[in-house]
C-alpha cells in the first residue's frame, strides 16, 4: 500500500519563514523613518509656534524696545532645546516703522531653524 503524504516540507516552511522575516524588516524600517519624520514635524511645529508667538508679543509691545539684537536664551519642549533670537530694525522707506525678525533654531541629527518676519507700523 502505497501512502502519500501531503503537507509541507522542512524547506518550504524555512523558506517561507525567511520571506516573512524580510516583510516584517521592511515593514521596521519604514516604522522608523515615520518616527523619525513624526519628531521633525513636532520640532517644526513647536518652533512655529515659539516664533509667532514671540513675534505677536512684539508687535504689540508698548514702548516698543530699541533697535538691536536680542536672545531669549534656551527653551525646552518635550526634550527638544530651541533658541529663540529676534532683530529689530528701522524699516529703510517706511518711516516710523520696524522690521521684527525672530529666528528659533534646534538641533537633533541636524541643525534646523525657522524665521518670521513682520513690520510694525504706528
Amino acid at each position: 500500500m502505497g501512502s502519500t503524504q501531503k503537507g509541507f516540507s522542512l524547506l518550504e516552511i524555512l523558506i517561507g519563514l525567511i520571506l516573512l522575516a524580510i516583510g516584517i524588516l521592511a515593514i521596521a524600517g519604514m516604522q522608523l523613518t515615520s518616527i523619525r519624520g513624526n519628531s521633525f514635524s513636532d520640532n517644526i511645529t513647536q518652533a512655529s509656534i515659539l516664533g509667532q508667538d514671540r513675534l505677536e508679543q512684539l508687535r504689540t509691545l508698548s514702548p516698543f524696545p530699541d533697535e538691536g539684537n536680542y536672545n531669549d536664551g534656551s527653551i525646552t519642549v518635550r526634550g527638544t532645546v530651541f533658541s529663540r533670537t529676534y532683530v529689530i530694525t528701522r524699516h529703510p522707506t517706511l518711516s516710523e516703522s520696524w522690521v521684527i525678525r525672530v529666528n528659533v533654531s534646534w538641533k537633533d541629527t541636524s541643525d534646523h531653524s525657522v524665521e518670521f518676519t513682520t513690520i510694525r507700523t504706528p
